[in-house]
């Protein structure tokens, strides 16, 4: 996302510069390890401050952008950078959650509110973002919904080989094809893959094939997990990224609880395809896809309800025809690079 926030800046009329590879992020709850980045960051800003300010005045920065700034990690750059060049500065994807306030990232969760009631335009990727960071927001600056997009063309453009596909992972040509894109890794995700093999073991049926890219420390985990559906299972690891299009358009159904999910590129990728998703409605998922337009949405945690969506639409090629048709048209006329482009163009 970051990158396709660069491109987006650019196709928007932008020159972009990356600033600073420093990051901020800390998982542990250290405070110790907080104000260390803290000073770090501090200390880094004074830097480009004093290199900016020896560029001559049309070489310097005319606004800044961060991405992705929350209580883990939190802006120590930007808002001092900002304000000592007097440049507006402009946040996207900045989340705020009241409960952390006075727990083992209060340092972080401070510097992310005060960080996001300087920036002039606030970009949210997600409606649940918005509603916690539109109390920080000053009136007189700018919040947006910026919905999570992509460079839907490469998508879009795929072609599907399902005879290449099942000769290279022995997948079953007169069975329907069921993907899983994602990391294999502790927390949310194996906590997906857990619900995942939970919903399809209770799966009728011998009409279909889960076919699951990816790959991770969690992989022994995962594969217990969906270990009930030994002789329905392939997992071939991690793929290059330019693999995926053709398998996501060569395949029937996309498949992903997606237990914590902040929104997920794959959902978008799948759609952009014409791939319909099968997914939990939880958190910025609903952002991406479209209950009952371009996939189904199932209670979160409810395993009976996804097997039942993907049994329906096993059973329905025209529901599945329909949602095809609309997830293809939804992200490649909504969610792309341009629609993203318009919207920030604004504030620049």
């Amino acid at each position: 996302m970051a990158r396709l926030l660069m491109r987006t800046l650019e196709a928007a009329g932008a020159v972009v510069e990356l600033a600073s590879d420093f990051r901020a992020y800390d998982g542990r709850g250290d405070p110790e390890r907080q104000r260390a980045l803290r000073d770090a960051g501090t200390e880094l800003a004074d830097d480009l401050i004093e290199q900016y300010r020896r560029r001559g005045q049309d070489d310097r920065p005319t606004a800044w952008f961060t991405y992705h700034l929350y209580h883990k990690a939190p802006d120590w750059l930007g808002p001092r950078v900002a304000a000592a060049l007097d440049i507006p500065y402009l946040v996207a994807e900045a989340s705020f959650a009241p409960k952390r306030a006075g727990g083992p990232w209060d340092l972080g969760q401070t510097a992310a509110a005060e960080a996001i009631r300087a920036a002039e335009w606030v970009f949210c990727l997600t409606r649940l973002d918005m509603a916690c960071v539109q109390p920080l927001v000053p009136a007189w600056h700018h919040l947006r919904f910026l919905p999570p997009f992509l460079h839907a063309a490469t998508f879009a453009a795929a072609k599907a080989n399902r005879g290449a596909m099942a000769k290279r992972f022995g997948l079953d040509p007169g069975k329907r094809w069921l993907l899983a894109v994602a990391m294999m890794r502790p927390g949310d995700k194996l906590a997906s893959y857990r619900r995942l093999g939970a919903a399809l073991s209770r799966l009728d049926g011998d009409d279909w094939q889960l076919l699951v890219i990816g790959d991770g420390s969690a992989r022994d985990d995962v594969a217990a997990a969906l270990a009930p559906l030994k002789g329905k299972l392939t997992m071939p690891g991690a793929l290059a990224d330019t693999d995926l299009p053709s398998i996501y358009a060569a395949s029937d159904l996309y498949l992903w609880p997606g237990v914590g999910e902040a929104y997920g590129m794959a959902y978008l990728e799948a759609q952009a395809t014409g791939l319909p998703v099968i997914a939990g409605n939880e958190r910025g998922i609903p952002d991406v896809v479209l209950d009952e337009r371009t996939g189904l949405l199932t209670q979160p945690g409810d395993d009976g309800a996804f097997a039942a969506a993907t049994r329906r639409l096993l059973d329905d090629s025209r529901l599945r025809h329909k949602l095809s048709q609309a997830a293809r048209a939804f992200v490649n006329d909504e969610r792309t690079v341009v629609t993203a482009a318009k919207i920030i163009g604004e504030a620049l």
